[in-house]
């Protein structure tokens, strides 16, 4: 982030600090601003990146094509691009390679994160990691299961707490009714 900017979200949460009536100046609040310019610099990360180039892919000469690769519940934390509050929770990804073509299983956390490092809505953060990994390994299929708190709904409006929102993506192979529920079985979600 560049200074300017981080001295633009410094004086805008001074003056939000302001409006709803507090003092920006008083001993527990001074250095707020500044916190909160490091935390939108790390929380939306992801926006002073075009694309994700974080990725290796290898080739495997054993046979691994109608099998399932998964990493399951993988953690993540992004910002409701509604309200600008959190939600996070964990995200399942699977994927059937086709030829062998596969990725470093370190890679699909770090996709996770590139694509929820910015102001967003689960849905999209769903269908954007499995048509990514769609565009990276062409495999026979991409399933993503991301399950996740919305603190616009906990702490606000209908402010129902521990609610969670289920969104999935599947493409390929797992557009089919068995392979789906063989998914889902492999990864106990039904």
């Amino acid at each position: 982030m560049s200074p300017e900017n981080k001295q633009i979200i410094e004086d805008s949460v001074k003056n939000i600090l302001k409006a709803v009536g507090d003092d920006p100046n008083r001993e527990g609040l001074i250095e707020t601003p500044a916190r909160v310019a490091r935390m939108y610099a790390e929380v939306f990360s992801s926006l002073d990146q075009k694309e994700f180039t974080d990725s290796k892919v290898f080739h495997t000469t054993d046979l691994v094509n109608g099998e399932n690769v998964i990493v399951k519940d993988i953690p993540f934390y992004s910002m409701c691009e509604h309200h600008l509050l959190p939600f996070f929770g964990t995200v399942t990804v699977g994927y059937e390679p086709k030829d062998g073509k596969i990725i470093g299983l370190s890679k699909i956390p770090r996709l996770v994160d590139f694509v929820a490092r910015k102001p967003s809505v689960q849905e999209n953060i769903t269908s954007q990691i499995g048509t990514k990994l769609n565009e990276l390994l062409s495999p026979q299929g991409v399933a993503v299961i991301v399950t996740a708190r919305h603190m616009c709904v906990e702490m606000r409006g209908v402010q129902k707490t521990n609610s969670q929102t289920t969104t999935t993506f599947y493409s390929g192979v797992f557009r089919d009714k068995d392979k789906k529920m063989e998914f889902l079985q492999e990864v106990k979600y039904n």
